[in-house]
């Protein structure tokens, strides 16, 4: 049976400077397909969607949409030609009902008042037919992280999207929402929708998909139906060379508690706190919370990291009460790897050298009174470099300009390279989502890095809402919901169905 294909790339090319984001990409994608797009950070993904969906404009080659050619640069073109996306990051307002959230911008501003009824029916109906259960009603506010996404894609069905762009659409749900997404996209397949899946996790990638398009430095490098590949194909494909993976060894030396948590919470009054949370972290151990987004585990980083007060509790660090002081934390062998590389990892107009040393600038290996030792900071800032293989500039490179792995390198080597003349290591390391977006190579290489700190000693806490990355790094895994805490048990008394019903709410083991 013949495949109609519904949308297709000529030749697209964009430059920035003298960077080749996208180099005569060609591509299409047929009715009923499933097609992922896959790559490391920087190879040219964001830049391909982002001409597809009307945001830049190409410098060359041409794209076609149900056989009509689309006018670049206009993103309601995009939209009225039939094409949605899905973003990582969720463009809804809280305070709005969801069908509030559906009709924004639907409506033009000169009509006089909002045909809601009308507008509920026919949410309601393609709700039904794609089998996305929705209460129209609730405020967005209220909804779990899994309906929030099923009311981004409402959003783009109900404009009409017969194209839809998933932008990594598993990266903040459980497994269980991750299979009701799943089943989903099966659904819509069936009926005749098509789908750009982008994502960095391989086995969905041979889960969902029909077929794989692999970029790396701007170029298609390969094009293969998912029937017979394989995720060390995948990754070869990804990074040019074969991938080994940080391979979990059980602790073998847990010596003291580095950091004690007795019952303590944080505030109320503020949405992402702690309630009543205990917690050991010891040498030689690393310790991996999972939880879905926005259930705690921002105040036990913040916590950790000087940044956020307990209001009730105790918190032990070297056996003294923990001081709410960021300077304090890392003067005494606390390492940070933030959240959020691009807002709190870096400042990303300074250069890579004051970036290297910003945590010790105060220290003597880098000041003399309120003078910079500008020659030590720049020889630091090449040792990070070198160590922690940072690519894409030098010292005196705009932290800005590097890719998002480079970036989390660079954060790495600042937490836990000590200057020359220095041999403390990190005591404690508190690592926040540390590969949240990152390609499989980049995500490999910080694995390793977590692994080798503990076998070095240092207590390393890892908080991800990734359940592959905690299940791979956790010698004991805790879960987090609503502020509380599990017990930290060890890594083999968890299976990925009981860490996710956990991360619901529903299984509080422990």
């Amino acid at each position: 049976m013949t495949q109609t294909t519904v949308l297709r790339l000529s030749g697209i090319t964009k430059r920035f400077g003298p960077l080749v984001a996208n180099d005569a990409i060609s591509l299409s994608l047929d009715e009923g397909e499933v097609l992922a797009l896959l790559g490391e950070n920087g190879a040219g993904k964001s830049t391909l969607v982002s001409i597809l969906f009307g945001h830049y404009v190409a410098d060359e080659g041409a794209i076609e949409v149900f056989g009509q050619p689309l006018p670049p640069g206009h993103p309601r073109a995009a939209l009225a030609a039939g094409i949605g996306m899905v973003h990582q990051h969720f463009t809804l307002a809280d305070n709005l009902s969801v069908l509030d959230n559906v009709l924004m911008g639907t409506e033009p501003l000169w009509r006089l008042a909002s045909r809601k009824a009308q507008a509920r029916a026919r949410l309601l109906a393609v709700a039904e037919r794609f089998g996305l259960a929705v209460r129209t009603d609730a405020l967005v506010g209220s909804l779990s992280v899994g309906e929030r996404q099923r009311v981004e894609i409402l959003k783009a069905l109900y404009r009409g999207a017969r194209i839809l762009i998933l932008d990594e659409p598993t990266a903040v749900l459980t497994p269980q929402e991750s299979e009701a997404l799943f089943d989903t996209l099966s659904q819509m397949v069936a009926q005749g929708l098509s789908i750009i899946f982008i994502s960095h996790k391989l086995a969905e990638v041979l889960r969902v998909s029909h077929r794989v398009a692999v970029l790396r430095q701007g170029k298609l490098v390969a094009e293969a139906p998912v029937a017979g590949t394989t995720q060390a194909q995948l990754a070869q494909w990804m990074v040019g060379h074969a991938v080994d993976a940080a391979v979990r060894r059980p602790a073998s030396a847990v010596g003291r508690e580095v950091c004690t948590l007795r019952d303590v919470s944080t505030p109320a009054g503020v949405r992402d706190r702690l309630d009543g949370v205990s917690l050991g972290l010891r040498s030689g151990e690393i310790v991996a919370v999972a939880g879905v987004s926005g259930n705690g585990q921002v105040a036990l980083a913040e916590l950790l990291c000087g940044t956020r007060r307990a209001s009730a509790g105790e918190v032990l660090y070297e056996g003294q009460p923990l001081r709410a002081s960021p300077a304090w934390l890392v003067s005494q062998g606390v390492a940070r790897i933030p959240e959020d590389r691009h807002a709190v990892g870096v400042v990303g107009d300074l250069p890579v050298w004051e970036n290297a040393v910003s945590e010790r600038l105060r220290s003597r290996a880098f000041s003399r009174g309120p003078w910079v030792r500008l020659r030590a900071a720049r020889r630091h800032a090449q040792r990070v470099i070198e160590a922690f293989d940072v690519r894409g500039g030098g010292p005196a490179t705009a932290a800005r300009a590097l890719s998002g792995g480079n970036m989390q390198k660079l954060i790495l080597g600042r937490a836990l390279l000590a200057p020359e003349g220095e041999a403390a290591r990190p005591a404690l390391i508190v690592a926040h989502q540390p590969t949240w977006g990152l390609d499989i190579g980049a995500v490999a290489y910080v694995h390793r890095q977590l692994i080798e700190a503990r076998d070095a000693g240092a207590a390393v806490l890892v908080i991800s809402d990734d359940l592959d990355e905690v299940m791979a790094l956790g010698d004991r895994i805790a879960v987090m919901h609503q502020g509380h805490l599990t017990e930290a048990l060890p890594a083999g008394d968890w299976t990925r169905e009981r860490i996710g019903l956990a991360m619901a709410g529903v299984d509080h083991a422990g």
